[in-house]
């Protein structure tokens, strides 16, 4: 072989290598992971486990999965999460109950989400930690947990995280539960008992899930939702949180309506500082969020120098945040609220509003005021209790001792 052309052949090999190296991230992707997407989405059923795959969590045999769930405009769409049960045998009476636990708020980057900190990745902070300590209460009483992550950015796709959405949250919670049921090799019964838990935003979307269970997953035998702290009502916390500690959920809020509701174009409203909050926001989990935007006015986000608070009572965003307010449909199971008369994140009015509004439409309802010591820091404190009240109550209900509430006592 001449030697002119053996060089410009090793030229052209050693050029080709380059160009592979440096496309070789989206080349040898790993198509296995649950968080990587599956295009365009097969036909299935809400519910159906596109992919699963071992999970780490210790006292339980966990798996990770990617399922079919829907969005606020009944779109078919890819949700991650993670199915837990315990090592040791059901000793209740029936069958193993699956209680759906969803997430307090956790962020909206993809290192947040709860699947991931659950198995000791991603981005770990305190509010992980209070994922892991529900998760552990619901598991030492023996019932298997069906974790759901929302929609959101941790399947590569799937868009922004709609953040306190009603419909889509309601939707993904659910569907978990379904997904444990079709997931091979568990032991969870098709049929069996179910239950649903949830504080914060998981108080919300546990919430909506009570609402729209007898409608979305008539099939599912939902025996008791418990609801802690719920943001029930969009409006309220859009002028409690303005200026506070924790104004960067509201920043999240704005996110979702944004991701869910693009047509009202959220964006338009602010100025290069509010759209600089969104770029970092939604990059941030949830103590990265506290610390950032704390104290910040929404004020000095819009254009028009007004507070957020001021533009939901007007159109487009109004009928936004009637659509979201949770309170409206009569949960066909026995539901708790629960709630510190304290909290300094969610007014308590909001939940025992919701609860209220529940009552007086026949619902059984259970409120109980959560137990904190203090009004600093009541919010997020009041994980450390709501764990412990969700389970018990739960474990009353799968045992037929759900009572009739308490609506006309608080």
């Amino acid at each position: 072989m001449p030697v002119p052309f053996r060089r410009g052949l090793i030229a052209t090999v050693a050029a080709t290598l380059v160009a592979v190296a440096l496309t070789a991230p989206s080349a040898v992707a790993d198509t296995t992971s649950v968080y990587s997407p599956v295009s365009p989405l097969p036909a299935g059923q809400n519910g159906d486990v596109l992919k699963s795959q071992p999970s780490n969590y210790n006292g339980a045999k966990a798996t990770r999965v990617q399922y079919l769930s829907r969005d606020n405009k009944n779109k078919q769409v890819a949700v991650s999460g993670t199915v837990l049960v315990p090592n040791t045998a059901w000793s209740g009476s029936g069958e193993r109950p699956i209680v759906a636990y969803a997430p307090f708020t956790f962020g909206m980057g993809p290192q947040c989400a709860p699947s991931k900190t659950l198995a000791g990745e991603g981005s770990q902070d305190m509010v992980s930690g209070f994922q892991g300590s529900f998760v552990n209460a619901l598991l030492g009483a023996g019932f298997a947990v069906a974790q759901t992550d929302y929609i959101g950015p941790w399947v590569e796709g799937s868009g922004e995280h709609p953040y306190v959405n009603r419909l889509s949250e309601a939707h993904t919670v659910l569907d978990v539960i379904r997904a444990a049921q079709r997931l091979p090799e568990t032991g969870l019964p098709a049929g069996g008992p179910v239950g649903i838990a949830g504080y914060s935003e998981g108080g919300s979307a546990a919430a909506a899930a009570a609402e729209l269970a007898a409608t979305y997953a008539p099939e599912l035998n939902v025996k008791g939702v418990y609801s802690g702290a719920p943001p029930a009502d969009k409006a309220a916390l859009a002028k409690s949180l303005d200026g506070g500690m924790y104004v960067g959920f509201l920043g999240y809020a704005l996110i979702g309506i944004n991701q869910a509701y693009p047509e009202a174009r959220m964006m338009d409203l602010a100025n290069p500082a509010g759209a600089q909050l969104f770029l970092e926001a939604r990059q941030t989990c949830t103590m990265d969020s506290v610390f950032k935007f704390m104290g910040k006015q929404t004020s000095s986000l819009t254009k028009s120098g007004q507070p957020v608070s001021s533009f939901l009572s007007q159109p487009p965003f109004d009928a936004i945040v009637a659509e979201n307010r949770i309170g409206t449909i009569k949960p066909a199971m026995p539901v708790m609220v629960e709630q510190s008369p304290m909290d300094d994140v969610i007014p308590a009015a909001v939940g025992k509003q919701m609860a209220k509004d529940w009552c007086g439409k026949g619902a059984n309802v259970q409120w109980k005021d959560l137990a904190t010591l203090t009004p600093f820091f009541s919010h997020a404190l009041g994980m450390m209790t709501a764990p412990g009240d969700a389970t018990e109550w739960l474990k009353s209900v799968f045992n037929g001792q759900a009572g009739n509430g308490n609506c006309g006592r608080f």
